[in-house]
């Protein structure tokens, strides 16, 4: 509908009135047509704002120049025109160059340097126990006693035997003299005389004998008082004072472990043992770490001591021994500690932290932050991980900002907004909030924003 057909019918609308002014007594028929009339104008009067006049303001109103446009809110903003569309928001951070240690990993069990199951030597009743359960002892301290009277009187009976076969022997001896004379005067038979030698070589080895038992009853009287054989921590006592303890029994009357220094026991794939062992040949000592159970907490530092002679057919391990200090005592024997075993340093390395690293179809690599606030895809070839870090072979460089969060939003050569850690992504660095309706309300933000 055209303006000429507007026209149109508002003469008709006009001569409808006249006729109604001129001919009153046509009635409510002509009220009705009158309605009509006005209806079909309003209609018209709507479609032709709708079609034409809405449409050329709003082709006017984009026609003019960013910045000039519609104003804010309150016509005091610099509304929604002139912002610039911004990039996925990332957390980056510096690939920085450090020495990286190499560590060879293995889950390891503490032993003790030596275990020892303190019997008793000879059989008699526990008189006095020296010891309290889970003290430290050093060796040569007392640890209990047995009664030893029943070896004092076995000492008693040896010298007493010893005393009457001296005896016998000096007598022998006296009577060989005599016999020499009467031989040399032919006085007595050879015989007599080789006889009376016999009888005295009997007395000296009764004599040695005699000596024997003695020293037996001697050293019985000193395996009555047990000592430690070794430095270490006593153990829970196996005996009672009062009992009868005997040299077979097999359960012994305590245990002594020795702590300083303890050992640990640990494997390594034998893949691995090749560059152990030329390292060990070479003379090198290789630093061993025990860590806690999680893996969180260093326990102690020691020294590879060895490598088995052999390797697990089972498993395809080999085992290594590692010799730890413990002065404080921190590693106490069957405690399962994770091991770390220093192989090498790599001197220099480009380290970045493992989340960045991506994997692909095309292989590993990581999302740079150019200087113009783009995301470059590059690929990196990655040498050695270590914890949470990663040494980077090739295809970055020290310094250079590597994607940490946000890295599923980018895509190679998008732009990004760079934010620091923790900040939100509709944040700007100053505290301000970006976005909107132009920098805050009203020329307020145009004023913070320059």
């Amino acid at each position: 509908m055209d303006t000429d057909q507007i026209e149109q019918e508002a003469r008709l609308l006009h001569d409808l009135d006249e006729d109604t002014n001129h001919s009153p007594r046509k009635g409510p028929a002509r009220w009705i047509v009158s309605l009509l009339l006005l209806a079909g104008l309003g209609y018209g009067i709507y479609y032709a704002w709708g079609h034409w006049v809405k449409p050329a303001a709003a082709d006017a109103t984009a026609a003019q120049p960013a910045g000039i446009g519609a104003r804010g809110r309150g016509g005091r903003g610099g509304g929604r025109g002139g912002v610039a569309p911004r990039g996925a928001a990332v957390v980056t951070i510096v690939a920085r160059k450090v020495d990286m240690p190499v560590y060879l990993r293995g889950l390891g069990t503490v032993a003790a340097y030596n275990t020892v199951v303190v019997r008793s030597r000879v059989d008699g009743q526990l008189q006095h126990v020296a010891f309290r359960e889970g003290q430290f002892v050093q060796q040569g301290d007392l640890l209990a006693e047995i009664d030893k009277r029943p070896f004092e009187v076995q000492l008693a009976q040896a010298k007493g035997q010893l005393a009457r076969d001296q005896a016998l022997l000096q007598s022998a001896k006296a009577e060989q003299q005599r016999n020499q004379l009467l031989l040399e005067k032919g006085l007595i038979p050879r015989q007599q005389f080789d006889l009376q030698a016999a009888t005295v070589a009997q007395y000296e080895g009764a004599i040695q004998a005699d000596q024997a038992l003695i020293d037996n009853a001697n050293l019985q009287i000193t395996y009555s008082r047990i000592v430690a054989p070794i430095s270490g921590q006593i153990g829970l006592r196996l005996v009672d004072e009062g009992n009868i303890v005997r040299a077979a029994d097999p359960n012994g009357m305590v245990v002594i472990t020795q702590l300083q220094p303890i050992a640990v026991l640990f494997s390594i794939p034998e893949d691995n043992l090749g560059d152990v062992l030329k390292k060990l040949r070479a003379g090198q000592q290789l630093r061993v770490e025990a860590w806690d159970h999680d893996d969180s907490k260093k326990i102690a530092d020691g020294v590879l001591l060895t490598a088995d002679n052999q390797i697990d057919a089972t498993t395809g391990t080999s085992k290594l021994k590692a010799i730890f200090d413990n002065a404080n005592n921190a590693l106490y024997p069957n405690q399962f500690v994770n091991v770390r075993l220093l192989i090498d340093v790599l001197k220099g390395a480009v380290v970045v932290p493992g989340a960045t690293i991506q994997r692909g179809s095309q292989g590993t690599f990581v999302y740079v932050v150019t200087e113009n606030q783009t995301a470059e895809l590059r690929m990196v070839t990655v040498k050695n991980t270590e914890g949470n870090d990663a040494a980077i072979a090739s295809g970055l460089k020290a310094g250079e900002l590597v994607i940490l969060e946000g890295m599923d939003k980018v895509q190679d050569g998008a732009r990004v907004d760079v934010q620091a850690p923790g900040q939100s992504s509709d944040e700007v660095p100053g505290g301000r909030r970006g976005g909107g309706f132009g920098g805050g309300r009203g020329g307020r933000g145009q004023r913070n924003g320059g």
